[in-house]
């Protein structure tokens, strides 16, 4: 990247400079590819296969979703498999050996090796028994499915990924153990194919299923939960194995947890299907987020994202403070696309946050900001990381009212997020970035062509074309505006683009699926309905607390998780209680879904918080604590929907309008509130005093806009008259 990381601890002096030429561009590799720790780098026939396989993958996609489709659940099952098979070629289970010493003896080798045989026997079995359907039978032999085809894919698949976890290779080798796990994957996957396209599918969850649904069930969630703590972490894993543990040991837990009980036939029989894995949250994956993954590569491809940054930089580097401004811009925009608060830090705020720390932030703030402000991409319509279209499915709820609904909320959280920057800026004295600094925006306007993709998305969204052909447009647009960009894509780029799409898609398709597992869980034991009983009982008591408790709950179960799976089970067990107690379904979802978002920065685990302070060098925690305050907007604002349906845009154009600006005046106060800082620093009564204000003006209500206007105007009244206009709210270089 071709910025300066040395850091003018004042913030006031100018650095000097090799040369007093405006720069061409500041961002310089935004649209790289983010390597993961475990991902493995091939070289030779072993790359090219992969790449095939990934290209293949999008392809399959692309042409299922828009040409010739494929039965639901035949399709979400591939969808699944395909994502399996690649995650396990590309990503190590174990840490990767520094060199050939230190590489895992040959015995584990041999000994993965030997396990090829029973997965291909399973593999075989599959095919077998799809013949013997074929050839007019209405099932197959329990016995054979359970000891020709059960056992040796259930013992293989758990055998080889405890292997999987002592096997260290050098990061360009493949292991033994992953491919017994990619057989193991394509013989669940292909059973389960074969027993959904004929009249098995209808004893799913019955004590009549075949053992084998259950056997290539157990071993399809063994896979998509390794996967999982493979790309995604523990966290979710975790989480996943209570509510699993809950499924059996629910019938011996007292009170309102407490219920009759499954046996693993038939939850295993039933988990499997559109009532878990392949609900809701991967029916989510299989189209939308899979498309929009695509959409996002063919940016990256034709560089969008450097453009981006360039211009975020061109158009607020000047302002006080200027380099977390853009921080603000390019994140919001690079955010809504990716679908992933961390990774979207690490794009981006490798290179902001470096320049933050230049112009004067100290590491935790730079940190922090960059944290909030990735975070809110998640919130950022019309994409809203994916979380959009799960609520569309979720709710049924057309996208397009979804999508008008978020823009006032994510306005006032950029917002927040903006003057709490900026009041800082203004209380440590902090410059702007120089003329000379950064790229000229006579220059950048000119190539604004490039927003021409999210606008072609935006505007046929509206003409109501469906999500999918306006994915498809989109994506398509972003390869024809290449052609008159300086990084046109031929061939080699599109190919490419779709592989490096069926990289990106599998951490995302593997949360969703084990999301569902989690779904599943709770849609097949009642465990939702038993929390929604337990937030009927608060409201009863106080529907304030009601939400208060609901928050709590979509936070924990946010921890540690990626939006759209965090999304999914906190929709599972909190919005039907929400709704139960008379919140209407788009503002109990919304509720949910906005802490669910906000997981991400809320101590004690906070993804998008921890991502940043490996970049900036500051303590997780202190910057986990003080993104949580500068996102502290996000924390009041949804309990205002329930207060105020306006800002979910439900009301009169004039009650709409009134209630985002006086909501945003709240924002200003909150702002300076929490940075002690006005038109000048602030004592602590008049803190305390811009906080009752703020919540007046943020609740909505006509009354309460009245006090705190009054209050805000006592306020700027006061600080211009200490301060004699020496401070300014509005950017000052």
């Amino acid at each position: 990247m071709s910025h300066n990381t040395d850091q003018d601890p004042n913030g006031l002096k100018d650095d000097a400079l090799a040369g007093s030429s405006t720069p061409e561009s500041i961002a310089d590799g935004v649209d790289e590819e983010v390597v993961e720790p475990n991902r493995r780098l091939f070289v030779g026939w072993q790359f090219l296969l992969f790449a095939a396989l990934a290209i293949a993958y999008s392809g399959f996609h692309l042409f299922s979703l828009n040409v010739y489709p494929m039965e639901t659940w035949s399709f979400r099952i591939v969808h699944i498999a395909g994502a399996l098979i690649l995650g396990y070629g590309l990503f190590a289970g174990a840490r990767f050996a520094e060199d050939a010493q230190q590489a895992s003896p040959a015995w584990l080798k041999w000994v993965s090796y030997a396990l090829l045989v029973p997965a291909v026997y399973a593999l075989v079995q599959v095919f077998l028994m799809q013949q013997t359907i074929n050839g007019g039978a209405m099932r197959i032999d329990p016995t054979i499915e359970t000891l020709h085809f059960g056992y040796p894919l259930m013992a293989t698949t758990a055998v080889a990924i405890v292997l999987s976890w002592f096997y260290r290779q050098e990061r360009h080798r493949f292991n033994a153990a992953d491919l017994v796990l990619m057989v193991c994957a394509l013989a669940s996957a292909g059973y389960l194919l074969m027993a959904f396209n004929t009249t098995m599918r209808m004893s799913t969850g019955t004590s009549f299923a075949p053992p084998g649904i259950s056997w290539a069930a157990i071993a399809g969630s063994l896979l998509i939960l390794e996967l999982t703590r493979r790309v995604a972490g523990l966290a979710l894993v975790v989480i996943s194995a209570v509510f699993l543990t809950y499924v059996f040991a629910g019938p011996y837990l007292p009170g309102f947890l407490g219920y009759p009980g499954l046996s693993i036939q038939r939850f295993f029989s039933q988990v499997y299907t559109d009532a878990g894995i392949l609900g809701p949250t991967t029916a989510v994956s299989s189209t939308y987020i899979i498309l929009f993954i695509i959409f996002a590569a063919f940016l990256q491809a034709s560089k969008v994202g450097d453009y981006f940054v360039n211009f975020a930089f061109a158009a607020a580097g000047r302002a006080r403070g200027g380099p977390a401004k853009v921080a603000i811009f390019a994140s919001g925009l690079m955010g809504m696309i990716n679908g992933t608060s961390a990774g979207n830090v690490v794009s981006t705020g490798s290179l902001t946050i470096p320049l933050m720390k230049k112009v004067g932030y100290p590491a935790r703030s730079a940190g922090a900001i960059e944290a909030a402000a990735s975070t809110g991409g998640q919130i950022m319509p019309p994409i809203m990381g994916a979380g959009a279209f799960i609520m569309a499915e979720v709710t049924g709820i057309p996208y397009t009212e979804i999508a008008i609904a978020a823009v006032i909320p994510a306005i006032l959280y950029f917002a927040s997020i903006y003057f709490m920057v900026d009041f800082e800026a203004a209380r440590k004295g902090m410059r702007g970035m120089r003329k000379d600094e950064i790229p000229l925006f006579s220059k950048l306007v000119k190539q604004v062509y490039l927003f021409a993709p999210i606008i072609i998305l935006i505007v046929a969204l509206f003409m109501g074309y469906s999500v999918i052909r306006a994915g498809t447009l989109a994506t398509a647009s972003a390869a024809v505006v290449s052609w008159i960009s300086p990084n046109k894509m031929g061939l080699r780029a599109i190919l490419r683009a779709l592989q490096l799409a069926g990289t990106m898609s599998i951490q995302i398709i593997a949360v969703c699926a084990c999301a569902g597992l989690i779904v599943g869980v709770i849609s097949l034991t009642g465990v939702g309905a038993r929390f929604s009983s337990l937030l009927l009982g608060l409201a009863g008591v106080s529907q304030l607390l009601a939400l208060f408790f609901a928050m709590l709950i979509s936070i924990l179960l946010g921890m540690g998780m990626p939006t759209t799976a965090a999304y999914a089970v906190a929709a599972s067990v909190v919005a039907p209680g929400l709704i139960n107690i008379g919140i209407e379904p788009l503002i109990a979802h919304f509720f949910v879904f906005y802490f669910a978002v906000v997981s991400a920065i809320t101590p004690p685990v906070a993804l998008a918080s921890y991502a940043a302070a490996g970049i900036s060098g500051d303590n997780p925690m202190g910057t986990s604590v003080a993104s949580f305050k500068i996102g502290l907007a996000a924390f009041i604002v949804p309990f205002m929907f329930f207060y105020s349906p306006a800002m979910l845009m439900e009301g009169s154009a004039m009650q709409i309008l009134r209630v985002g600006l006086t909501a945003t005046l709240g924002i200003v106060l909150l702002s300076g509130m929490v940075q002690k800082w006005f038109f000048g620093p602030v004592n602590v009564i008049q803190r305390v005093v811009m906080l009752v204000g703020a919540l007046f003006l943020i609740y909505g209500g006509i009354y309460t806009d009245i006090a705190g206007l009054a209050i805000g105007t006592v306020l700027f009244v006061m600080q211009r008259k200490q301060h004699g206009g020496k401070g300014k709210i509005a950017n000052a270089t």
